[in-house]
């Protein structure tokens, strides 16, 4: 049965399906991945007719039948929706991505908070993406991130135009700094479902 990877946070602008998409990939090169796009705005849909290494849906039964896939990223809407709470109940890990800012840090709360209602914040892990280069921000929101006693990840992604092109370029592997960024979080991605 596919490991399913739900990616969740109520804000927008974090980076959800940027970071759904570029673990996607990287996981491709040697395991079968699907995304299901839940989010109304469907980004991650409309790649479907342009990406072959990996598979992106709407149809939510590709959580229910066996489809032979090793894993199944979630990619979630900028708010908290009632479909949540079951998403969060099936996930094998939860990944709240965020960037490093006074706004995102207070919209993360509700989020954790749904999450611990379910009982599933030993199964989550914050990431803090799109992290601008020489900023001291990060450590201030990295010390009151450690309040919500929630695995923070030791990779941050970068704010680097690389991860934002990767859609049309089929990953990031034209740029070596951020290879190593998703290789690192991939990781660790993988260590936190063993």
């Amino acid at each position: 049965m596919a490991k399913i990877i739900l990616i969740m946070n109520q804000k927008g602008g974090v980076g959800k399906s940027n970071l759904c998409y570029n673990l996607s990939q990287n996981l491709s090169e040697h395991s079968k991945v699907a995304i299901l796009d839940i989010d109304a705005q469907g980004s991650l849909s409309q790649l479907a007719k342009i990406v072959d290494s990996f598979q992106i849906t709407t149809d939510e039964n590709i959580l229910t039948i066996d489809n032979n896939l090793d894993f199944i990223f979630i990619d979630t809407p900028p708010y908290l929706s009632s479909k949540l709470k079951g998403l969060i109940k099936i996930a094998d890990l939860i990944l709240v991505p965020t960037k490093a800012g006074i706004l995102d840090l207070l919209a993360i709360d509700n989020t954790i908070s749904i999450i611990k209602d379910e009982l599933k914040e030993n199964n989550t892990m914050i990431i803090l993406n799109m992290v601008k280069a020489n900023t001291t921000i990060t450590e201030d929101i990295l010390k009151n991130l450690d309040l919500h006693k929630i695995n923070v990840a030791k990779t941050m992604i970068s704010d680097l135009v690389a991860f934002t092109r990767s859609p049309l370029l089929k990953g990031v592997a034209t740029d070596s700094n951020a290879q190593r960024q998703i290789d690192s979080l991939t990781k660790e991605v993988l260590t936190s479902l063993i």
